[in-house]
């Protein structure tokens, strides 16, 4: 790294910790008032105020989801365009337990930071405000709308129990399974009836005799969401939400074939019918070797250790993956403590200085990976090489 290079890379610091005491207020007024996925609203608004304030290019409700924006500076000609990505969403009940509020406030604050630090970057800098990660596949909706289409490579950063920059994910779909039978008197007249419990019962049994047979990695996890009305009435619907995953997306239509094949004779059983409904279907994530490369590498120059990720098991599924077959991509992850996400410890460390300690460093690697992307020509184009040569190979096969 030259000179000129590394007294921008320590300005862009300065200019985050600078930005920092802004940047846990709005992360903690996102904590404090949580928003489930597609109704962001105060989330959606409260990031975009500083962006509009230090000269971005907003605009709300992009994709035809109400919740989402995309704000954009232009530096100077000659440059990429870049994305960082926004996440905003809360979980059910437990709120923040994912970390989003310091994710999208991670990404809000790289993009003030480069724009101040560095003005005439050449390149084009974009946050996206991708809302329902949790629940619908926002990016997808956008991916599928072309938005990523144009960009040279997107980054966000995730909180975790231990910093990653390669960690994948699998593909996944959510299915609503709902049964449809007769009712009936349970006691007097059983035999007029049809239970739609039975058939959602005899499908989850189903279900789980598959799991011998399955790949390791795959996972199909289920809730019985509605079982009847009244335990003296044959119930005449009966519904289950599951979530299905393997490894690719070509995987998970083989599995879902086989657990559809399964809910479907079990309807018919017991003379039943069955309505299967299914949610997006969520890619595995191709991570993007050079630029996590060049993520870590920001990562240990400020002293933080960077692990390997596991090589089975102890993965998700993220809308992410449906945005990295489109573009270069990558989905990295900061320590935040010791608490696994999805839980009510999780969301109180996104809400404590460990979250505000984990959205500095977030917010820094983010502005200097993507600063690299746009002041070295060598290493864009290494990061857009490696995606376009996986492009055409999954093309051929």
């Amino acid at each position: 790294m030259n000179q000129d290079h590394a007294h921008m890379k320590q300005k862009i610091k300065e200019t985050v910790d600078q930005l920092d005491q802004q940047l846990r207020e709005l992360s903690l007024r996102i904590h404090a008032n949580p928003e489930l996925s597609f109704k962001e609203v105060q989330a959606q608004q409260w990031l975009t105020e500083p962006l509009e304030a230090a000269g971005f290019q907003v605009e709300k409700g992009i994709s035809g989801l109400p919740t989402s924006f995309r704000a954009v500076w232009e530096g100077a000609t000659g440059g990429p365009t870049i994305a960082l990505l926004a996440e905003y969403d809360a979980l059910p009940r437990i709120g923040h337990a994912c970390g989003h509020n310091l994710i999208g406030t991670s990404a809000v604050g790289a993009a003030l930071a480069l724009k101040e630090a560095s003005p005439q970057l050449p390149g084009r800098i974009i946050v996206l405000g991708t809302p329902a990660e949790e629940e619908g596949g926002g990016k997808i909706i956008m991916a599928n709308e072309g938005v990523f289409d144009e960009i040279d490579a997107v980054m966000m950063c995730h909180p975790q129990q231990k910093t990653m920059v390669l960690r994948g994910a699998l593909a996944c779909v959510d299915a609503t399974f709902t049964f449809h039978g007769k009712q009936a008197h349970a006691a007097s007249s059983p035999e007029k009836g049809i239970s739609a419990l039975d058939a959602l019962v005899n499908a989850y049994a189903g279900i789980n005799s598959l799991r011998p047979y399955l790949k390791d990695d795959v996972r199909v996890n289920g809730i019985i969401t509605k079982g009847g009305d009244a335990p003296n009435v044959v119930p005449e619907l009966a519904e289950a939400v599951y979530i299905i995953r393997a490894k690719t997306v070509e995987e998970l239509k083989t599995v879902m074939e086989k657990v559809y094949r399964v809910v479907r004779h079990a309807a018919e059983g017991v003379g039943a019918t069955v309505d299967i409904s299914e949610g997006l279907i969520y890619a595995e994530r191709n991570n993007n070797k050079a630029l996590a490369s060049l993520f870590q590498q920001n990562l240990e120059d400020m002293g933080i250790e960077v692990h390997d990720p596991p090589q089975t098991g102890g993965v998700g599924s993220s809308d992410i993956g449906n945005v990295s077959q489109v573009t270069a991509a990558i989905h990295p992850y900061i320590r935040l403590g010791d608490a696994t996400t999805h839980t009510p410890e999780f969301a109180r460390l996104a809400g404590a200085e460990e979250g505000m300690i984990e959205l500095n460093r977030a917010a820094k690697a983010l502005a200097l990976t993507t600063y690299d992307l746009c002041a070295d020509k060598a290493a864009l184009q290494q990061v857009r090489n490696e995606f376009e040569d996986w492009k055409q190979q999954k093309d051929e096969g």
